[in-house]
């Protein structure tokens, strides 16, 4: 991936999961990477890891944090895969506050930082990939809010779109859906966990016959793919899975 060779590129939910491999596929490439999270630890880690990659331990879901981040690096592409723990249950049993977790939490985040590539606005050329879930396709019924949360930042991909370019701003702002849950991932570990304990089988019986699942360094890569790649994919939605890239209407 030569087309990232000195470009700057800023990971927020860089320290673990699908960040985390964002990151190093992206210094791999030559990039100048910076990593945002909360954990500080995790972020000590992944610097130690990877030696020169910047680390900035930040809550992306607060309103001040976007501008340091830019302050810290302005980026040429921008992956936001920051991601809350939705809480598991059936929907009469949640509150309010447990099931809008995500849409306070993922798509918050992804809000602020869209909304901030617009108004600053990030140069010409430079590329917003939100990270979403194939469960805003097709649902998830023990997780709350979650599934409308992910599908909702595939319209916010689609209407920044707009806004780019009506005002010509030429950022690119595309959202990529991983199509198969991960269990090698925190999130994915307990979706799994989720899912086979309410539907009372095991885990090995959950995922038995299931289709072969895209995995992380998978989807990172289709990521910094989706921001480099020439010519451009027409269309702001794209799917992942083991089997390569897809667009989505």
């Amino acid at each position: 991936m030569s087309e990232l060779q000195g470009k700057k590129v800023v990971v927020v939910g860089g320290s673990q999961g699908i960040g985390r491999e964002t990151v190093r596929a992206a210094h791999a490439a030559g990039a100048q990477v910076l990593a945002v999270a909360r954990r500080e630890n995790l972020l000590a880690e992944l610097a130690q890891e990877i030696p020169g990659v910047q680390t900035l331990s930040a809550d992306a879901t607060e309103d001040a944090t976007v501008a340091g981040v830019f302050d810290a690096m302005t980026p040429d592409v921008l992956v936001l895969c920051g991601g809350a723990l939705p809480v598991q249950g059936a929907v009469q049993d949640l509150t309010w506050e447990q099931f809008s977790v995500v849409w306070n939490g993922d798509l918050k985040s992804s809000f602020l930082f869209c909304q901030a590539a617009l108004k600053r606005p990030l140069a010409p050329g430079s590329t917003v990939v939100i990270l979403s879930s194939g469960a805003g396709l097709g649902g998830s019924f023990i997780s709350g809010g979650y599934a409308g949360a992910k599908r909702m930042q595939m319209f916010l991909a689609q209407y920044c779109q707009k806004q780019s370019d009506k005002l010509n701003l030429g950022i690119r702002f595309v959202a990529l859906v991983p199509m198969r849950i991960m269990p090698e991932t925190t999130i994915g570990k307990r979706g799994v966990e989720g899912y086979s304990m309410a539907l009372g089988i095991s885990v090995a019986e959950y995922m038995k016959d299931r289709e072969p699942s895209q995995t992380p360094a998978q989807v990172a890569e289709a990521a910094l793919q989706l921001a480099t790649e020439t010519p451009l994919r027409e269309g702001n939605v794209f799917s992942v899975s083991a089997t390569g890239l897809g667009a989505l209407p």
